[in-house]
This record gives structure tokens, C-alpha cells and sequence, in this order.
């Protein structure tokens, strides 16, 4: 509490109390802490490991998932496979040149991955990237 000895009761304090709102800060600060892991995930996929670099990001990539299922995820969202090209284009506002990671389940058929690859590549992306997990020595 903020008092001073010789203060009469009807003057005005003119200090700042500032331990609530630095309580407040401490614990929106955990609050965020604890839920901006959680934001991040996405449609789960087991990814092979590879020792290659990981690329630079200049901008945000658009991520196509295919999990064990076979089931194909722009971003987050389920799409079928004849409205794959329609969504990225959608996504994508119409940009060629926007970078498209493909995450595919290393227990799905590598054909499967590579028929998306090149349905993605043959309608104008030029973009196109696998992704993987960093390799972990055993």
C-alpha cells in the first residue's frame, strides 16, 4: 500500500500503485509462456529424417500434409485430391511463386507423395519442397 505519515485524509495521493499491474503482467506473461507451444501444431505427420540444410524463410510457406491415412491437410484444413490445386491457388491468392512445403508420413508410399509433388509443380508452383525431420544420430 502507497500512505505517507503526514498526509491529511481529503488530499489527493499523487503516487502510483503499480504491484496489481505488474501481478497482472507476471501472470499473462505465464499464460502466454504456457499456450504459444500449443498454437503450433498441426495435422500429425511421423517425418523421415534427413541430414540436409534446413532452406531460409523469407515469408510465411503454405504447408500441404499427407498423414499415414493418405489423407491430404492444406495448412490444417482437409482437402480431397481433385481440390488440391483449386485450395493452394486459393491460398496462395493466385501466386505461383508462393513456397509450399509437403510433409508426408514416412509410412505412406513415397509415389503417393511424389504424384502431389508433381500435380503441385505441373500446374506453375516452382516452389515445391519436402520437408523432413533433422537427423538424429542412434
Amino acid at each position: 500500500m502507497a500512505f505517507k505519515l503526514n498526509r491529511s485524509g481529503k488530499e489527493p495521493m499523487s503516487e502510483i500503485n503499480v504491484t496489481p499491474f505488474v501481478d497482472v503482467m507476471l501472470v499473462l506473461l505465464i499464460v502466454f509462456m504456457v499456450t504459444a507451444p500449443l498454437l503450433t501444431v498441426g495435422v500429425q505427420v511421423d517425418l523421415p529424417e534427413s541430414s540436409a540444410d534446413s532452406l531460409p524463410e523469407e515469408q510465411e510457406p503454405l504447408t500441404l500434409s499427407i498423414n499415414s491415412k493418405g489423407e491430404i491437410f492444406i495448412q490444417e484444413s482437409k482437402v480431397e485430391y481433385d481440390k488440391i490445386i483449386a485450395k493452394v491457388l486459393a491460398v496462395s491468392k493466385n501466386r505461383t511463386d508462393t513456397r509450399i512445403y509437403v510433409r508426408g508420413d514416412k509410412t505412406i508410399n513415397y509415389g503417393r507423395v511424389l504424384e502431389i509433388m508433381g500435380l503441385l509443380s505441373g500446374s506453375g508452383f516452382t516452389k515445391v519442397a519436402l520437408i523432413s525431420e533433422p537427423y538424429k544420430e542412434r
